[in-house]
């Protein structure tokens, strides 16, 4: 097999189709996650998340990992929720690090991954994937379709292949950090992953957007941030394959 299959777009697109299950609703189903959510400097944009995440009847645990923040990110998550588990490095690694670091503390076997910086988000949309999850035995990771993502993000498909909002197994994501990452390969490696296993791979629709690092930064650091990002991309799939 291919062995970067994954991202030949139009078949990994295909690959993760999408969960009919949007507007379905359920009663109450028993199921326990954990929620990993990697944070650097992120005290003014967290809150939004956390207010969703921690009112979640399907969330029993969540977990935020501070890598290294400078502007009190952990006090604040800490003072305003106090069952958050939060796990502080004293240096920034990096996501990819972040969340090896944080895995070692994941209670159950379904785990939702998500990004600190994400605005918009809604409590509707984590519950319908979440249901569909639990409904879907056969599915083995939802992704969250970014669908309000500027044209030339979903020109790339990135609003699926790169999003960092993704329902999946504890003991798959514990698979995939078995290798040695880069901070911006997670998401790529577990999407090589998932198609190399033959993986049962479903995307929902997902109004949250997150917040771009020119904004976080400035147009300088952003970018170059950025920069880094997609070197960190094409350094793991191989720069052939980037333009397919």
């Amino acid at each position: 097999m291919n062995q970067n299959l994954y991202l030949d777009k139009a078949k990994a697109v295909a690959a993760f189709t999408y969960c009919d299950n949007y507007t379905i609703s359920f009663k109450y189903l028993s199921m326990n996650v954990s929620c990993l959510i990697p944070c650097f400097n992120e005290r003014e944009r967290i809150a939004g998340v956390l207010n969703v995440v921690t009112r979640s009847r399907y969330i029993n645990q969540v977990v935020c990992i501070d890598d290294g923040s400078t502007d009190g990110t952990s006090g604040f998550i800490k003072a305003h929720w106090p069952a958050v588990e939060v796990i502080r490095l004293q240096h920034n690694k990096g996501k990819t690090e972040a969340i090896r670091h944080g895995l070692q503390y994941v209670r159950h076997d379904t785990l939702l991954m998500i990004d600190a910086d994400l605005q918009y988000l809604r409590q509707d949309e984590l519950e319908a994937a979440l249901e569909a999850y639990q409904k879907y035995t056969a599915v083995d990771m939802i992704i969250m379709r970014r669908i309000n993502s500027p044209w030339f993000v979903k020109w790339y498909r990135s609003d699926v292949l790169l999003s960092g909002e993704r329902i999946l197994k504890t003991a798959d994501l514990a698979q995939i950090l078995r290798q040695k990452l880069k901070c911006y390969q997670l998401e790529v490696a577990i999407n090589r992953y998932m198609l190399l296993h033959k993986k049962v791979v479903r995307w929902m629709p997902w109004s949250a957007m997150n917040t771009y690092k020119v904004d976080k930064l400035g147009v300088l650091d952003g970018s170059r941030k950025e920069f880094n990002m997609y070197v960190d991309i094409v350094n793991y799939v191989g720069l052939s394959h980037m333009c397919l």
